[in-house]
């Protein structure tokens, strides 16, 4: 389980949707799927899971004095939480 989430993503995006829809924000493995990442998340945090939008993002282009280079992509899931449902990640296991 522990492999799949790799750690709430914080951004001012990321808090604003968490504020007006109840969702959380988490980079996850490349190779997770929305059964495991649902399945890790309810197992981890003891919530209930209404849906998961898994997003893969691009790894940015950075220029220096010897030239460019590629930083890695990652993934990123928006878990929808039940109403009334909150993680405390100051708690988590």
């Amino acid at each position: 389980m522990y492999n799949i989430i790799l750690g709430a993503h914080i951004s001012e995006k990321a808090t604003v949707i968490a504020e007006e829809s109840n969702q959380i924000t988490f980079k996850v493995s490349k190779d997770a799927t929305r059964p495991e990442i649902k399945e890790a998340i309810e197992t981890i945090y003891g919530v209930n899971v209404t849906g998961v939008t898994v997003m893969n993002v691009k790894g940015k282009v950075k220029r220096n004095v010897r030239g460019t280079s590629r930083k890695p992509g990652w993934k990123k899931a928006y878990v929808r939480l039940e109403n009334g449902q909150d993680i405390d990640f100051a708690s988590a296991n």
